[in-house]
């Protein structure tokens, strides 16, 4: 059993980064392997099972898009 914390945070990169990681995202999804990646300092293993979506939202003047990834513990 996970002694982890519940968790929402909202982490900004530069736009090299933010490249780099979805560069490396799309590496291992082409691979079918595990994808890795520390968030605001923990690190996150993203299992191959996990599923992808892609959100938008929009309310008064501001538009979002959210490129999502869920997966359940095992």
């Amino acid at each position: 059993m996970s002694n982890k914390t519940d968790r929402d945070i909202e982490k900004s990169y530069p736009t090299a980064e933010f490249i780099a990681k979805l560069r490396r995202l799309a590496d291992c999804l082409e691979k079918g392997e595990q994808f890795e990646i520390s968030i605001a300092g923990e690190r996150i293993y993203v299992p191959v099972r996990a599923t992808y979506s892609i959100e938008h939202e929009r309310e008064d003047n501001e538009e979002e898009i959210e490129f999502q990834i869920k997966w359940t513990k095992e």
